[in-house]
């Protein structure tokens, strides 16, 4: 409860003024039935037409102040609700970002995007409603009793029988219920994964023809998903129909005892009219109750999912950390007796025993065959994951002394996927450095062999790109990518395949750029081929997770079988020479 009450105490105004106007309202609802009751009354006994006409004007004054109360009620609760989901919303979206790899690979994209829009607006439902029916069903409940049982306590004793049956009834649909609503959410979570998955790569289901395949599975996960909602919302459809039952039952049981008494002359039409509307007003907010167990089902089974993300513990955080004020200034970077595991209870390692030094302002090329391990190894610098065993030191000092935020202001890299995002180009080069003016961004897009294309276009960098780059070239996007990294200056620069769709000639001019004016930068190239690593100053050679060669492309072409079969597969005239 304390979790909930952090997103209420902000707002306690409204979380207060909207059940007391509700309860303006139900004193209202609770006097309107007597007021009718004493106009029928008065009419039957022949009194005054002024006595008619004042209790009618206290009835208009009651109506107004009770439109009064419900508006207020409505306001107070929808401000209450929204910013109750807004704030919580706000935490989710903060955790999140906290999250590593592991942890979103934990959770699913599809599961987070849930969590993040539909759990949060049925927790906002429940507040909302919450708030309008927590004090207003109860005092319609009480406030009416009481009534019924002034006018006619012989017929109240119809109630000791019928609201304990419509009780049990109620929780018995709603523990039915609740798990049905738990599989429903997972569910909603299966199909936004499905649709995220073809928005993002709808331009490769097309290129395979793979339409009819994903609507397939979309249809499937479509079908899953209603399967389970009407599952849940048959055991909650009950409810109504049985306290419209009981309602109409217990109507005709008071017509028939309350009609002998009017004909014995022991209860009066007016009273009877009065009581029968009481009894409506019990059941209504019965009716309430059945709305509350109904949102509160789906609302727990929401409020559950939200606990575990905002419950996860980040695997990589720094509130260990012994350095927190440290920065990266030299980009020295050493790796010690490396070793790591995605599945910490897997047999077989993904890094062994890695040791190697790259000294500041180093060139190092790392190559390996697909799946070696050297994507994994330069996501340990920052600190993407954490290694099993060891240490990565930058600067002298581990990578788990620095505070995040501190070492990856440090590092830039440009990731084997090029992300790009909707806006303007000067919008995503300014991700490297949110301070840059025109001419800084226009030079080190320079450096990357960026400018050229990009001032080719109508409106040079205010051209507006579609999500993830997509009116771009696979060349383009990297090397956009490569000047946003190098906007942000960093003492390390990581380039993870990135030049793998760029021509070989605008390549040298790349590396050129980086030998000449971006000298004091260590830059780490990964790469396929031979001809993008060979002018480095070293060059880390990986085989199934292990370091099996380090040296200039000299001494490895004469030391190292490995890196021979590579070059000689990529350079086929040569080998046969």
């Amino acid at each position: 409860m304390k979790r909930w009450l952090k997103y209420v105490k902000p707002y306690k105004t409204y979380f207060i003024l909207g059940p007391l106007c509700m309860i303006i309202e139900v004193i209202g609802e609770v006097l309107m039935p007597k007021f009718f009751g004493s106009i029928i009354n008065t009419v039957n006994e022949g009194m005054s037409a002024g006595t008619v006409v004042g209790i009618c004007a206290m009835m208009i004054v009651t109506a107004l102040l009770m439109m009064a109360g419900g508006i207020g009620g409505a306001y107070f609760g929808a401000k209450a609700a929204v910013n109750f989901a807004g704030d919580l919303r706000q935490d989710i979206y903060k955790k999140i970002q906290a999250f590593s790899f592991a942890n979103v690979d934990k959770f699913e994209t599809g599961s987070l995007v849930t969590r993040l829009t539909n759990d949060v607006t049925q927790l906002q439902n429940f507040v909302n409603m919450l708030l309008r029916m927590f004090l207003r069903s109860p005092g319609m409940l009480i406030g009416a009793l009481i009534m019924a049982i002034i006018l006619s306590p012989s017929l109240s004793v119809i109630f000791a029988v019928i609201i304990p049956v419509v009780a049990i009834g109620i929780y018995a649909i709603v523990r039915v219920g609740f798990p049905r609503f738990s599989r429903m959410q997972k569910k909603i979570d299966a199909l936004n994964t499905n649709v995220q998955e073809n928005l993002t790569n709808v331009r490769v289901i097309k290129s395979f023809v793979r339409e009819d395949h994903q609507k397939g599975k979309f249809f499937e996960a479509n079908r899953d998903l209603k399967k389970s909602a009407l599952d849940a919302m048959q055991v909650m459809l009950v409810m109504h129909p049985m306290v419209m039952l009981f309602m109409h039952i217990t109507t005709v049981l008071i017509l028939w005892v309350g009609g002998t008494q009017v004909v014995g002359g022991n209860l009066l039409v007016g009273d009877l009219t009065a009581f029968i509307t009481y009894v409506t007003q019990i059941l209504i907010s019965l009716m309430m109750f059945v709305m509350i167990f109904i949102s509160s089902s789906r609302a727990l089974a929401s409020g559950k999912r939200i606990a575990e993300v905002l419950d996860e513990v980040p695997d990589l955080n720094d509130l260990d950390a012994k350095e927190k004020d440290k920065k990266v200034t030299e980009g020295k970077i050493e790796f010690k007796n490396i070793g790591f595991r995605y599945y910490k209870n897997s047999e077989s390692a993904v890094l062994q025993d890695i040791s190697f030094e790259i000294l500041p302002g180093e060139t190092v090329g790392i190559i390996g065959s697909t799946g070696c391990g050297k994507t994994t190894l330069v996501s340990l610098i920052p600190r993407f994951y954490d290694a099993d065993c060891g240490q990565v030191l930058v600067d002298g000092t581990d990578v788990r002394d620095y505070s995040l935020k501190n070492l990856r202001d440090g590092i830039g890299m440009v990731l084997q996927k090029n992300v790009l995002f909707s806006g303007t180009i000067y919008d995503n080069m300014r991700w490297g450095n949110d301070a840059a003016d025109e001419e800084k961004i226009r030079e080190f897009a320079d450096y990357a062999q960026a400018d050229l294309f990009i001032s080719g276009f109508t409106d040079g960098y205010n051209t507006e790109l579609g999500q993830g780059g997509a009116n771009l070239s696979g060349g383009q996007k990297q090397r956009l990518c490569i000047a946003r990294a190098l906007l942000r200056e960093p003492k390390i620069l990581i380039l993870d395949d990135s030049t793998s769709a760029v021509d070989t000639a605008t390549e040298a001019r790349i590396k050129d750029a980086f030998a000449n004016k971006l000298s004091g930068m260590t830059k780490i190239i990964i790469a396929q081929r031979i001809s993008s690593v060979c002018d480095a100053d070293k060059i880390v050679v990986m085989d199934e997770g292990r370091v099996v060669g380090i040296g200039t492309h000299e001494e490895l072409m004469e030391n190292n079988e490995e890196y021979r079969e590579i070059y000689y597969s990529q350079n086929e005239k040569e080998a046969s020479n």
